[in-house]
Order: C-alpha cells, then sequence, then structure tokens
C-alpha cells in the first residue's frame, strides 16, 4: 500500500518540477518515472551527496548521471536522443535540437 502511495507522490512531485521543461523532455522523464521509479531515486539520492558534498546541481548532474547512461537510455526507450541524432544538452539540461 505504501508503495503505490510513495509513487504517486513522488510523480506528482516530479510533476511539479517538470512544470516548465519542454513537453518532449516532461515525457522522457515521466517515461523513465513509469519505467523505472527506483532508478530516479537512486539518481537523487547521489546527486544529493555529491551537493552535499559541496558541489552545485549541474556539477552533482554531470558526475552521476553518465554511470547510470545505459540504464537511462534502457528506461526512456525511443524518447532519450541518441548520440548523433543532433541533439545536444544546454547548460540548464534542456535539449537542444
Amino acid at each position: 500500500m505504501f508503495g503505490k502511495a510513495k509513487n504517486f507522490m513522488m510523480k506528482k512531485l516530479l510533476e511539479r518540477q517538470l512544470k516548465n521543461a519542454p513537453a518532449e523532455q516532461r515525457d522522457a522523464l515521466m517515461a523513465v518515472f513509469e519505467n523505472n521509479p527506483k532508478l530516479l531515486e537512486d539518481i537523487a539520492k547521489e546527486m544529493q551527496v555529491e551537493m552535499k558534498g559541496g558541489k552545485d546541481q549541474m556539477a552533482a548532474a554531470m558526475k552521476v548521471l553518465p554511470k547510470y547512461q545505459a540504464e537511462l537510455q534502457k528506461a526512456m526507450g525511443n524518447k532519450m536522443p541518441q548520440q548523433g541524432s543532433g541533439a545536444q544538452f544546454n547548460p540548464n539540461g534542456s535539449i537542444h535540437k
């Protein structure tokens, strides 16, 4: 029971955090959450450790996310920009095509 409630609250929190993100990014991250919610939880925990160590959010993400690249690609399926697709990440984390 608590697992479903926790997932519901996490989904609402994620939706709130992504309200200003482009629809494509929102959809991709929601797909990750629906396919593998533990993955986002693990990433968030590692980023928190890095930020407590003095790194800003972007630096923490740049250190932690490469570790999970394969899992993210699997969870996002065809929604994740592939290398050579012309998609690039902007400094704010949004996707630039």
